[in-house]
């Protein structure tokens, strides 16, 4: 078994949908990124291939290339299982959590661990979502943007 860990972080901006673990919030703001920004799925993305010391989202995902522009990171979630598959591992479980001051996440959490789990095929009892604020503090406290870090452990197939 081995366990790798990620964080992401994207600021709000206007203009765009703020997607959460595969799931589309109702916010006045959304994330800015090349992808759809989805920091808790990019956090999950990397601890999986750091548990696997392949890399990160940009390696495989680099934001210079066209073909990711507006790309759901749900798709990219799936294609990091294949990476993870072709190491020889599979997801054990993720446990992750979004930080944020608002939206409150409760009504989506478990739309998201179903999102997370149709991608990975993990069963979603593997999947815990979280979500915290900083109490006002920093960037996230101002309600500049979102930060979410994960765990995946996975194990030898």
């Amino acid at each position: 078994m081995r366990i790798g860990i990620g964080f992401d972080v994207h600021k709000f901006v206007s203009g765009r949908p703020l997607i959460l673990g595969g799931v589309d919030i109702p916010f006045e703001m959304g994330l800015e990124g090349h992808s759809d920004a989805d920091v808790l799925t990019h956090a999950i993305i990397d601890a999986m291939l750091g548990a696997v010391a392949a890399g990160d989202l940009g390696y495989y995902f680099p934001d210079t290339d066209a073909k990711f522009r507006g790309i759901s990171s749900i798709e990219l979630l799936k294609d990091a299982v294949e990476i993870l598959r072709d190491k020889g591992y599979r997801i054990s479980n993720i446990d992750a959590i979004a930080i944020l001051e608002e939206p409150k996440l409760g009504p989506f959490k478990q739309r998201m661990r179903e999102e997370i789990s149709a991608a990975t095929g993990l069963d979603i009892s593997k999947i815990s979502i979280k979500a915290t604020t900083t109490e006002g503090l920093g960037y996230i406290g101002r309600r500049k943007g979102v930060a979410a870090q994960a765990v995946a452990l996975v194990e030898e197939i």
